[in-house]
């Protein structure tokens, strides 16, 4: 289990690293399908492993400048006011409906990312780098409200669903955005962990070598992502989700049989 927890938590943290986000949408299937824990254990879990692999793969993005920081803080304090919500309503759904509904945004997700193109509305940005807080916190505090309620329903830090909002609504650089994102899955993290953290017990040693791997591999892929192109590695990861989506939507339907 502890070589497992390893080989999980290299993955994850590699991809918080590079992509600013698309760990938890990963970590919570391998929970529970490889490592055996029930949802409420690999929820909590994930936000948790997320949540500390994310503040510290910012630390390359920072010594960059490449986050936005208003931005960041103005999504995250309004996704963590949703987050409880979204915690709320998963107490009362069936594990194997929270799953279907996991792939379904796994699927819009990967579909999303295959078609992202470089931003044209450029919705906050203004000459000399500043921001068009008229335009720009409409769609921040919306974009913010949303990836909240997904990240207590689902427990997922939303990086996959937060970098598509920042670069084809805000206008942000994808630099940026990326940097962005982690700030925001930090703080939804650590509030759809507080939602989550009566329901579950952690398994201490799985939880500690799982965010051990991932905090190293984010450091590592981190100082590699902060200076190459992201658009290949995109690609990939969304067919990553998407592949995982149709195994899951697999073993969920071979659950139904049985």
């Amino acid at each position: 289990m502890i070589a497992l927890a390893i080989a999980i938590g290299l993955v994850i943290g590699a991809l918080v690293g590079l992509l600013g986000g698309g760990g938890s949408i990963l970590a919570v299937p391998a929970l529970v399908y490889l490592a055996g824990q029930d949802l409420q254990q690999a929820v909590a879990t994930s936000l948790l492993v997320v949540g500390i692999t994310a503040v510290v793969a910012v630390l390359p993005r920072l010594r960059e400048r490449q986050i936005s920081w208003r931005i960041g803080l103005l999504f995250g304090v309004a996704g963590a006011a949703t987050a409880f919500a979204g915690a709320a309503v998963n107490r009362v759904l069936p594990d194997e409906l929270t799953l279907a509904l996991f792939a379904v945004v796994m699927v819009g997700a990967g579909i999303r990312m295959l078609q992202e193109k470089p931003a044209t509305g450029t919705a906050c940005a203004v000459d000399g780098g500043g921001v068009n807080w008229r335009r720009c916190l409409p769609r921040t505090l919306a974009g913010g409200l949303v990836v909240g309620f997904l990240t207590g329903l689902l427990g997922v830090g939303g990086g996959f669903l937060i970098i598509p909002v920042l670069v084809l609504a805000l206008g942000l650089p994808m630099p940026t955005a990326i940097g962005t994102s982690l700030v925001i899955v930090a703080v939804n993290s650590a509030a759809g962990f507080a939602a989550h953290a009566g329901e579950a017990t952690l398994d201490v040693p799985v939880t500690l070598t799982f965010t051990g791997a991932a905090v190293v591999a984010a450091l590592v892929t981190g100082r590699v992502g902060a200076r190459i192109p992201t658009d290949r590695l995109r690609r990939w990861f969304a067919w990553l989700v998407l592949t995982v989506a149709g195994l899951i939507a697999t073993q969920l339907t071979v659950d139904l049989f049985a």
